[in-house]
């Protein structure tokens, strides 16, 4: 007979880089997860490519259950610009979105980041929440303001996009 607490096990998540060959299935991933914007597959394939180190991939399973597409701003390798963030609808509330972001700040490719950024519209409550809870656990403080805007920059077509901004050197253990 087995143990009570084995039936609630479940498999960790492993974290990598991803390879073009993941672009596809990130690419689906991305579609189901509203309201993220759907970007072309050809931009996943180039995401998975060129920008390998500082985006991640987590598996469950053997199945791709998370989605980090990130770059650290050229001329500022200070700030980390993070893309997306996709979690599966099997994964949600399990912590992955805060663990791939975590690992991903731990990389060599990030060791000179200071801030992260992200835009994030008013309705996104799931990334709000994330990017909270991210900044508040490493006791960094949160900041947004508008920067792209719907009229201005989208004309009336999208949300206003709000600028994210996390200073970890404010914070006393921000890779914690």
């Amino acid at each position: 007979m087995r143990h009570a607490l084995e039936l609630f096990r479940k498999a960790a998540p492993a974290l990598r880089e991803p390879t073009a060959d993941d672009g596809p299935e990130i690419w689906e991933l991305v579609r189901a997860c509203k309201p993220l914007d759907e970007n072309s597959m050809y931009c996943n394939l180039i995401q998975c490519d060129h920008f390998r180190d500082t985006c991640v991939v987590a598996e469950i399973d053997g199945k791709i259950a998370g989605w980090v597409s990130a770059y650290v701003l050229p001329g500022d390798p200070e700030t980390l610009f993070v893309w997306q963030v996709a979690v599966s609808e099997k994964a949600r509330g399990t912590g992955l979105g805060s663990l791939m972001l975590t690992g991903l700040l731990r990389r060599k490719a990030c060791e000179k980041v200071k801030r992260l950024q992200t835009t994030i519209t008013q309705e996104n409550r799931a990334s709000w929440a994330l990017f909270n809870k991210f900044a508040a656990n490493r006791s960094a403080p949160l900041n947004s303001q508008p920067y792209y805007t719907q009229g201005q920059h989208f004309r009336d077509r999208q949300s206003t996009e709000h600028m994210v901004t996390i200073d970890f050197s404010e914070a006393p253990s921000w890779a914690a």
